[in-house]
């Protein structure tokens, strides 16, 4: 499936890390069909994801017009990676809207709209006029949260509280037009004042879910009309944070920003945000320490680990070669080749889901060894977007 939710997490952490260095991923830096057409390869990527997620939202004279649909899936899981990319798939379907998905469009859209204007005019003033069509829409419809529904095909990515997307969407928006309506509504939002970065519990600064950190880290790291005060307090947020973060590395044995009973689905990608939330403080600060400690954190990544594994296919000699993913499987038998370097898997899961990981000899493992590299593990072993875009 595709989903609103994940693609407005990684679209916006790549936005960021071009917004925040412009000059590393320039036009023909990454090597892709694009490369050569006067616009940042980075930015010919996001684009991909944002013609998708603008695609999403529901058209003018439609019921809930300005929504964002939540997702698109097949009605029952289909029979991949085992099955030939050559065999008919069921079809996707729309799913309904959602507010949070609503806010996602609305907070990616404004961002893009700024990172993309020097290269490409009109298609920023499109971006701007779908993030504020979302804004009224989910101001309008603020209650239409994504719960758990009958039947399969595709992920639930339920979320039951939009307060953290409408700050997220309100930062966004305010940072690319300026207007107060959005600095208002700022200074309304809890997560303006309290400490972010807990969405997650004590496992990670941001994940689908959980996004206020990512409004606070914009608003941190652009230009914008915040007071001097207002602006102290936002960067104060992100250092007590990663504070945290890097006191946690102290107290791990394998050096990590996390903590033991940090093993969620996906816990890699919480080590890379957390690693990320580090990054943004030494950029904050130029303090060697929170450097040092988003090292540690992809040290983890690469090897240094319990598994004595690197997680990133391609990198190490011992990595991830057999992902659960629905073209990258590695069975060369079936027409489905084995991943790219730079794929990244879910990782170490203190409560696996899936038969593979469920196994006795993975499942009675300390949580920390619970992973296992089979393509039919989707509890430790699948590649996401949202996970791999803050390896980027």
């Amino acid at each position: 499936g595709k989903y609103v939710v994940n693609g407005g997490i990684a679209s916006w952490t790549l936005l960021n890390l071009y917004e925040m260095m412009p000059d590393k991923y320039g036009d023909s830096t990454l090597n892709i069909p694009e490369s050569g057409n006067g616009a940042p390869d980075l930015l010919d990527e996001v684009r991909w994801e944002m013609d998708f997620l603008m695609g999403m939202q529901v058209p003018e004279g439609q019921p809930q017009a300005g929504m964002a649909h939540h997702k698109l899936h097949e009605t029952v899981w289909d029979g991949m990676p085992y099955m030939p990319p050559t065999v008919k798939r069921q079809g996707r379907f729309l799913m309904p809207p959602s507010t949070t998905a609503t806010l996602n469009l609305a907070a990616v859209s404004a961002q893009c709209a700024r990172v993309i204007a020097p290269f490409d005019e009109e298609y920023a003033a499109k971006c701007l006029d779908v993030a504020q069509k979302a804004w009224t829409a989910a101001n309008e419809n603020p209650i239409f949260l994504y719960g758990n529904i009958p039947g399969a095909g595709g992920g639930n990515y339920d979320d039951r509280n939009p307060d953290d997307e409408f700050f997220w969407a309100a930062a966004e928006l305010f940072i690319t037009t300026g207007d107060q309506e959005y600095y208002d509504y700022l200074k309304t939002s809890p997560y303006f004042t309290r400490l972010a970065g807990w969405s997650a519990g004590d496992s990670g600064a941001m994940w689908w879910g959980g996004v206020n950190m990512l409004g606070t880290i914009s608003l941190a790291v652009t230009d914008n009309g915040l007071s001097d005060e207002d602006q102290q307090r936002v960067q104060d947020q992100i250092l007590r944070v990663a504070d945290t973060y890097r006191a946690q590395i102290d107290r791990e044995g394998y050096r990590l920003p996390m903590t033991i009973n940090g093993y969620p689905w996906g816990s890699n990608s919480v080590v890379l945000n957390n690693a990320l939330v580090m990054g943004i403080a030494y950029r904050l600060t130029g303090e060697q320490t929170y450097l040092d400690g988003a090292v540690e954190g992809m040290d983890y990544i690469l090897g240094r680990n319990s598994l004595n594994f690197s997680f990133v296919s391609g990198y190490g000699e011992q990595s991830m070669n057999h992902p659960h993913h629905r073209f990258w499987s590695n069975v060369p038998t079936s027409g489905f080749p084995a991943p790219p370097p730079g794929a990244i898997a879910g990782g170490p899961n203190g409560n696996p889901a899936d038969p593979a990981a469920q196994a006795p000899e993975i499942a009675e493992r300390p949580t920390a060894k619970r992973y296992i590299d089979h393509r039919d593990s989707y509890s430790t072993n699948e590649v996401a977007i949202n996970w791999n875009a803050p390896l980027a």
